[in-house]
C-alpha cells in the first residue's frame, strides 16, 4: 500500500490518549448515565450506574478516527450490568444496543470451546480481579466496531494437544472487525490463539496482557490484503511458543514495549518471537527479549524498522530492514526504557484490582445515580485552562466540599509548591497527556533551605513540593518530583527533601512517578493517634536514602521502586524507614520490583525510625511476593538512630529475584499463616481504593 492511502485515511483523534500508563483511566471525573433498571425477570445480571473506568477509551491505533468511527470507547453510553452466569453474558454481549459488561465471577463455558459472538458498542470487563472466562473466549466478526475487552482471565481451552484442529478454540478472535482495544487481560492456556486478529480487522490495540503458555499465541493477517494497522504495547509473552506475535500483511504494525521471554526449564520453548511477513510494515521499539530464539524474523517482502530494543541470552536470527512508518504520524506515545520493561511489566500487566470495581449494592448503585458529576477545574501553564498553577486550582476549592473535585493538569512542567489543606478533602490530580511523565511538579526545597521570610528552615515535612492534608485524596498520570541538587548545596545543613507528604486517610495514587533522592515520599497521618490510609499503585518510587518513610499505614503495590545513586556516584541506601504507632500496620510493599542502576548488595530494604526518639512506636515494613534486584543487601535490615531493627516489625515474604535470600535470624520470613494476615486488604482495612 502507498503511504499515501494510508495517511489518507487516518486522521489523529483529539481525545486524550493515555498512553504509557498500565491503568488506562481517561476521564477526569465520574459520570452516570441515567437510571439503570434491574431486568425484570429473575437473573444473576444486576445493574449499576457507569463509574469512572467504564469511560476510559483506547490508545494507539484503536484512538484514530475512521470507517466512521471515532476511537475506541465501547459501551460506555450505554447501562453498566454485572453478569455472573454464561447466559447474562451471552445475552448483554450479543445485543444489539451499548453495554458496559462486568463478569463478576468465574464463568465456564458449556460448551468448552463455546466464543460468544460480541456486537458492536460494548465494554466486557472483569470485576477486579475476579473474572474469569474458562473454556472458551470471544468472537468479534465483520463490521463489529468499538469494542473494549479488558480485566478479564480467559484461560484453559487446551485440550491436551497443541495443534489440534478439532478443538480450535481462541481466546478473543476477530474477522473483520475494527476498533477494538485489548487490554490488563490474563491469557493463557487456550487450544488454538490467545489472540486472532483476522480478515482485514483493523484499527486494534493490544496493551498491558500477559500472553502465557500457550503455542500459537497471537496471529496477525489470514487475508491478501495489506489493511491491518495495529498497536501492540506493554504485554508481557512468557512460556509461548510461536506467534509472538506472527504479523502478516499488516500495512502498519507498531510494537513497542513489549518483553518476550523464554524461560529455561519449562515446558514450552519459544521458536521465535516478532515476525514481520508479508507485506507488513513493523515498528518495533523499546522492547525487551530474554533468552528467545529467533527474537525478531521477516520474510523477504516484509519491513521491520527496529530502535532501542534489548536482547539478553537469545539466538538465532534477529532481522530488520526497509523502510517503514512513523507511528507520531497517526498518534501520540510515549516510550518507557527497554531496560526497565521486565519489572515494569511483572508488576503491571493483567487485570488490575482498580478496573471493574462496582457499588457494592443496589442501594449504593441507586445513589450513584443521583449523584452529580465530579467538578473539573482546568489547569494550563499557557493559559488556556482556568488556572495556571495547580495551587491556583486548589485555592478554588471551596472549603469542607462534599463531593469530588477533579484538578484537570495539562502537560507541563509546574515548578511550585502546592499544598491541599485538611478542609478541602475529595480533590482529584489528573494529569491529562499521554504519560505520567508529561505533566511535572516540581521544586527543589531540602530540610535545610532557609525560608524567604527569614523564620527558619523548612525541615523535612515542610520540604515536600506536594503536601496532602485532606482526606480522599487522588493523584494519577502525573509525576512528582523534587529536584534538590545536594552536590551544588553541600555546605547546606538538612538534605532531606521530600517529593510527596501526604498526612491524610484515604490517600489514592495510581500511575504516578514520585522522584527524589533522599526522603522522596513521606506517608504520615494527622496525628500519632489517627489512621491515615495510603494505597500507592501502577507507579514508581525513585529515591536513595529512607525514601518511603513515614507512620502512615501504606500499600506500595504493583509497582517499581527504583533506586539511585547519591549524589557524589556512590552507591548505598535504605527503601524504607517506617516509624509506626504500636498496634497499627505500617508498610506493606507487595507484588512489586526493588532495583536500578546501582552497585550490588548496597541497599538495605529498611531500618527502624523511631521519630524523636520515641521508644513507644513499633516500626513496621513487610515486602512480599516482589522482585528484589542484587542491589539488596543480603542481611536487608538495619538498625537507626540506637534502635535495633528485631525489636520491630521487619520481614519477608516469598520474594524473588537475585536480591532474595532464604529465611535465617538475620532475614526473617513469614509463615504461611502469618503472611494470610498480612495481605493488602488487612492493611487497607475495609477502604476499596476506586478511581474517582
Amino acid at each position: 500500500m502507498s503511504e499515501h492511502r494510508s495517511t489518507a485515511r487516518h486522521r489523529r483523534s483529539g481525545k486524550f490518549l493515555a498512553v504509557g500508563l498500565p491503568l488506562a483511566l481517561t476521564t477526569a471525573g465520574v459520570l452516570v448515565y441515567g437510571t439503570d433498571v434491574v431486568p425484570q425477570q429473575a437473573s444473576a445480571a444486576t445493574t449499576a450506574a457507569a463509574p469512572a473506568w467504564a469511560t476510559a477509551t483506547a490508545d494507539g491505533f484503536a484512538s484514530v478516527d475512521a470507517l466512521g468511527q471515532n476511537g475506541t470507547y465501547g459501551g460506555r453510553d450505554g447501562k453498566t450490568v454485572t453478569v455472573r452466569t454464561q447466559a447474562d453474558l451471552e445475552k448483554y454481549a450479543t445485543a444489539a444496543e451499548p453495554y458496559v459488561i462486568v463478569v463478576a465471577g468465574t464463568i465456564t463455558m458449556n460448551p468448552v470451546g463455546k466464543e460468544i459472538k460480541v456486537a458492536s458498542d460494548k465494554t466486557i470487563v472483569g470485576s477486579g480481579t475476579s473474572g474469569h472466562i474458562v473454556g472458551g473466549g470471544f468472537f468479534l466478526g465483520q463490521g463489529v466496531h468499538n469494542v473494549i475487552i479488558r480485566n478479564l482471565t480467559i484461560r484453559d481451552a487446551y485440550q491436551g494437544v497443541w495443534n489440534d484442529k478439532d478443538h480450535d478454540y481462541d481466546a478473543i478472535q476477530m474477522d473483520g472487525a475494527h476498533h477494538v482495544w485489548i487490554d490488563h487481560n490474563d491469557l493463557r492456556n487456550m487450544a488454538d490463539g490467545l489472540i486472532d486478529v483476522r480478515k482485514d480487522s483493523t484499527y486494534v490495540t493490544v496493551s498491558w496482557n500477559k500472553l502465557s503458555q500457550n503455542n500459537k499465541t497471537f496471529g496477525i493477517g489470514w487475508t491478501e490484503n495489506v489493511t491491518t494497522d495495529i498497536t501492540i504495547h506493554h504485554n508481557w509473552f512468557r512460556e509461548t511458543e510461536q506467534r509472538n506475535p506472527s504479523t502478516d500483511n499488516a500495512a502498519h504494525a507498531h510494537l513497542y514495549n513489549n518483553f518476550l521471554e523464554d524461560v529455561a526449564g519449562t515446558s514450552i520453548n519459544s521458536s521465535y518471537g516478532n515476525y514481520s511477513r508479508g507485506g507488513t510494515r513493523m515498528v518495533l521499539e523499546n522492547s525487551y527479549f530474554q533468552g528467545m530464539r529467533n527474537p525478531v524474523i521477516k520474510d523477504a517482502t516484509a519491513t521491520i524498522v527496529q530502535r532501542g530494543n534489548v536482547f539478553s541470552g537469545t539466538s538465532g536470527r534477529n532481522e530488520s530492514g526497509g523502510t517503514a512508518f512513523d507511528p507520531k504520524a497517526y498518534y501520540s506515545y510515549t516510550l518507557d526504557s527497554a531496560a526497565n520493561v521486565p519489572s515494569l511489566l511483572k508488576s503491571g500487566t493483567g487485570p488490575r484490582s482498580t478496573i471493574g470495581t462496582t457499588a457494592a449494592s443496589a442501594s449504593e448503585a441507586e445513589a450513584s445515580t443521583k449523584a452529580a458529576a465530579a467538578t473539573t477545574l482546568t489547569v494550563a501553564k499557557d493559559g488556556s485552562g482556568q488556572y495556571r498553577t495547580v495551587q491556583a486550582a486548589v485555592n478554588a476549592v471551596p472549603a469542607n466540599n462534599a463531593s469530588r473535585v477533579v484538578i484537570s493538569i495539562k502537560p507541563g512542567t509546574y515548578r511550585e509548591t502546592v499544598k491541599v489543606p485538611s478542609n478541602k478533602p475529595h480533590v482529584t490530580f489528573q494529569g491529562t497527556g499521554g504519560s505520567r511523565k508529561d505533566t511535572v511538579i516540581v521544586y527543589n526545597n531540602a530540610a535545610g533551605t532557609r525560608k524567604p521570610d527569614g523564620s527558619g528552615t523548612y525541615g523535612t515535612s515542610g520540604s515536600a513540593t506536594v503536601a496532602v492534608e485532606a482526606d480522599d485524596f487522588q493523584a494519577r498520570n502525573l509525576t512528582i518530583s523534587n529536584d534538590f541538587d545536594e552536590g551544588a548545596h553541600q555546605s547546606l545543613s538538612g538534605h532531606q527533601a521530600v517529593a510527596l507528604r501526604t498526612a491524610a486517610d484515604k490517600v489514592f495514587l495510581d500511575g504516578v512517578i514520585v522522584e527524589g533522592d533522599q526522603d522522596t515520599l513521606l506517608l504520615d497521618t494527622a496525628a500519632k493517634d489517627r489512621l491515615g490510609r495510603v494505597y500507592v499503585t501502577n507507579s514508581y518510587v525513585v529515591g536513595n536514602v529512607d525514601f518511603i518513610f513515614g507512620r502512615a499505614t501504606a500499600v506500595i503495590d504493583r509497582s517499581v521502586i527504583t533506586l539511585k545513586k547519591r549524589w557524589d556516584g556512590t552507591s548505598a541506601g535504605y527503601v524504607t524507614a517506617p516509624s509506626t504507632a504500636a498496634n497499627r500496620k505500617g508498610i506493606l510493599i507487595a507484588n512489586s520490583t526493588v532495583g536500578g542502576a546501582v552497585s550490588d548488595r548496597t541497599f538495605y530494604l529498611g531500618r527502624p525510625w523511631h521519630a524523636g526518639g520515641d521508644a513507644s512506636l513499633d516500626p513496621q515494613t513487610t515486602v512480599r511476593n516482589t522482585n528484589l534486584s542484587a542491589a539488596v543487601r543480603t542481611t536487608p535490615w538495619t538498625d537507626m538512630s540506637g534502635f535495633s531493627w528485631k525489636d520491630d516489625r521487619f520481614a519477608e515474604y516469598r520474594n524473588t529475584g537475585s536480591g532474595s535470600g532464604a529465611a535465617s535470624s538475620n532475614r526473617p520470613h513469614l509463615t504461611d499463616a502469618q503472611a494470610a494476615d498480612q495481605e493488602v486488604a488487612d492493611w487497607l482495612a475495609g477502604w476499596t481504593p476506586t478511581a474517582s
